[in-house]
Formats: C-alpha cells, structure tokens, sequence
C-alpha cells in the first residue's frame, strides 16, 4: 500500500512510520516540526529514520537513506493547498492522521494552536481524503475526551460531552467531524482513543520522561492529587500493533471508535516505583492538588478493538519501564 503518516517526526508516528516500512509499504511521512518541545529530539527521531536535518525543507520531499520505501516532508497541516497537492502526487491508499497540537497543560496557556493544528488541520486532511479516494483514514483521538468521568472503565459507549481541556475538546470535535464525513461522502474513517503512550523515544512533556529526568538529577517531582491517580499506561508497541491491525481489518461500519490502552490501569505511585527500582534512586516527590484540565483515572475499555481485530497489548508495565529507562540512559548518556 501507498501509506501517508502525519506526525512522523513524533513519538507515535516515528515508531508507527517504523512499522509500516518494515511491513513493506511504501510510506510518505510529514512533520512541521514545531517547537512545543525541543526539536532536537524531533530531528533525531527523523534521524533514526534517515532522514537528515540538513535535507529537510518546506513542502519538499526527502528520501530516507536508511529504508527505500520511505521519504518525507516538512509542512504544516494548515496549507490546504499544499496538503491537496501532497494527496494528488502521492495517490495514497491509506491515511494514519497522528499528528497534532499535543498536550492536555499547555492547551491552558496557547489555545489558538490547538484550534489551528488539531480543527483546521484536521479538516484539510479529510478533504484531501475526500477528493483523492483514500480508502480508510485513521486518525488519533485520545483518552482524554472522557473527561471527568465516575465510571473507573471508559468505552467507547460512554457519553464524552464534558471535556475538561481545549486539547480534549479538539479531539472530541475530530471524532464528530470524522462521523459527518463518513455519512456525508460515505468515507471511511477510525478514531482511535490513545491512552497514555509510554516508551523509548517517548515525549518529554509526558509523566515516564519529567519524572525519569527528575530522579536521575535528583530533582522533585510534582505529584498531582497527592498520588491518587491512575494511568492505563499503554507501551509504544502495543499501540502501534493496534494501528497495524486497524488498518488491515475489514470493518462492517464506514465510521469506527476503538479504544486503544493496555486494560490495566496502574496507580501513579506504582509507576514512579518502578522507574525508581530501574533507575536505582529514590525519587524525591511533593504533593499537590488536582490541576485544570487533569482526570483522575484513565482505563481503557478494549473490547470492540479486540472483537474488529484480535488486539491483545503484551508489555506489562515493569518491561515497558525498564525498556524506556534503557533507551533514555543511553540517549542522553546517563
């Protein structure tokens, strides 16, 4: 297949770009490469995929010297026109929409780059979808939408019309676009909630990356809710493996919501002491209440994934941890 995936120079589209290549599609990957954390970590991950910063430019594709059947472009969601152009050259079969504003807390402090990226975007790729005969988009939602939920177990029958963050709203909003497309232009369309991704190459605004750097540098950690939260920490793998099945399924419905997470919500303290027996430190840990935008639980309800594909996650929590403690000891030379 001729695969297009955005947000390549991400965590979930560099692993997933990853995937696709060593199943021997032919995959075009796009980035804007934006600076809401360092792009240093970007361009290494693009690096790792062959792709040197030194062949990167706007709107022009770079072939990968590391995989043949891979090349990518720097461009931003919002030029219309150029994703269209991107569309009638590429003639892709199938669309894996990954890309996005990322980031429940800083939804706070710019929300007109949620709005921009994750709603305008979003937009120009269902119509480029549209015009161009794509097959199946899929596309990431994200736990987040289920907001402040009472149910310890979140499914995809739940109500979701109470977020509590712009970036969840954003997502709630690429899930109603996605539903009028697909009644509309009889498209094909899955949206896939993430939960709570974790792994090497993972994204230093998330809780394993703060903390890691925390405690390896003998720095406080900021614990939310005095600890009584959990997470369905979901290892990169496992979320990938889920795209991947996703995409290869035949699916009765045009319009599709799967949960992806690992089934096994675990407790934030329990988390840090399991980065803290890899790490061989103690953390330093300070209590604070709730934050805006925040939720208590995440725990996802896999069944309707697991009846459309067969999707069984495999990595336990110790083994994701002590996998993305390796990797994160030998990046930055710790």
């Amino acid at each position: 297949m001729k695969v297009l995936i955005t947000g390549t120079a991400g965590f979930i589209g560099f692993h997933t770009a990853k995937k696709y290549v060593e199943a021997q599609h032919g995959v075009t990957g796009i980035d804007n490469i934006n600076d809401y954390y360092p792009t240093s970590l970007k361009y290494d991950r693009l690096r790792a995929s062959g792709i040197d910063e030194s062949d990167i430019h706007y709107n022009q594709l770079s072939k990968s010297k590391t995989w043949t059947n891979y090349q990518f472009m720097k461009m931003d969601l919002e030029d219309a026109g150029g994703i269209m152009q991107l569309f009638q050259n590429g003639k892709f079969d199938i669309v894996l929409h990954l890309a996005a504003q990322a980031g429940v807390r800083y939804s706070l402090e710019n929300p007109k780059s949620y709005i921009q990226s994750n709603i305008v975007g979003f937009l120009n790729i269902l119509e480029a979808c549209r015009h161009h005969s794509v097959s199946k988009l899929i596309y990431a939602s994200s736990s987040s939408i289920y907001g402040m939920s009472e149910k310890p177990l979140l499914s995809i029958t739940d109500r979701v019309d109470n977020p509590v963050s712009l970036y969840a709203a954003t997502k709630k909003s690429n899930e109603l676009m996605a539903h009028v497309y697909s009644h509309l232009y009889d498209m094909n369309t899955v949206g896939l909630r993430f939960f709570t991704v974790y792994g090497p190459w993972g994204r230093p605004d998330m809780a394993p990356f703060i903390f890691t750097d925390a405690i390896i540098n003998g720095k406080t950690i900021k614990v939310f809710n005095h600890g009584n939260m959990r997470r369905d920490f979901t290892y990169i793998d496992d979320i990938v493996e889920g795209i991947f099945s996703v995409s290869g399924a035949t699916l009765k419905d045009k319009y599709n919501l799967f949960n992806i997470g690992n089934n096994s919500p675990v407790n934030l303290l329990d988390f840090i002491k399991c980065l803290e027996i890899e790490l061989h430190r103690e953390a330093k840990k300070e209590m604070f209440d709730m934050q805006p935008g925040d939720v208590v639980d995440t725990w996802a309800d896999t069944k309707e994934l697991v009846s459309a594909t067969g999707y069984q996650p495999k990595t336990n929590i110790n083994d994701g941890v002590k996998d993305f403690v390796k990797w994160y000891k030998a990046y930055y030379k710790v």
